[in-house]
């Protein structure tokens, strides 16, 4: 299985401008508990650094961009996000990092799960180890 992998967001609209749906099984695929975003990084600073045990994500940079570096314990992968039009799926168990936002970038969040403290591997040797042990 890839590391990036892409999911589609059609947009629909017309001459008045763009639209896109986000929908739980459809655009989506998983249902959708949580939403949150990004927005106001400052310059230079880093976010993420962590994996889930078993929630999965789908990030999309609704304007601007960021580089996000994805890393499941044997590869270690990077790819831009930049368009309101393709989301990142991220699996459980998959550490990530976001680097490089530009100062408009809003990084959109679907999550399959409730925030849990206790689903988050926020040390990175840790995750090594859970990743070897699965």
């Amino acid at each position: 299985m890839n590391l990036i992998q892409w999911v589609d967001f059609p947009p629909l609209g017309d001459e008045r401008g763009s639209l896109v749906a986000l929908e739980s099984g459809k655009t989506v695929p998983f249902p959708i508990e949580r939403v949150y975003y990004l927005f106001g990084t400052v310059l230079g600073v880093a976010r993420g650094f962590h994996a889930h045990k078993k929630l999965q994500q789908v990030a999309v940079c609704v304007t601007g961009s960021c580089r996000m570096v994805l890393d499941d314990g044997e590869r270690r992968e990077e790819v831009w996000l930049n368009s309101p039009t393709k989301g990142l799926l991220i699996g459980n168990m998959v550490w990530r990092e976001m680097h490089d936002f530009t100062s408009n970038c809003v990084l959109l969040v679907l999550a399959s799960e409730h925030y849990d403290e206790t689903d988050y591997i926020r040390n990175y040797e840790d995750f090594l180890k859970g990743v070897k042990n699965d």
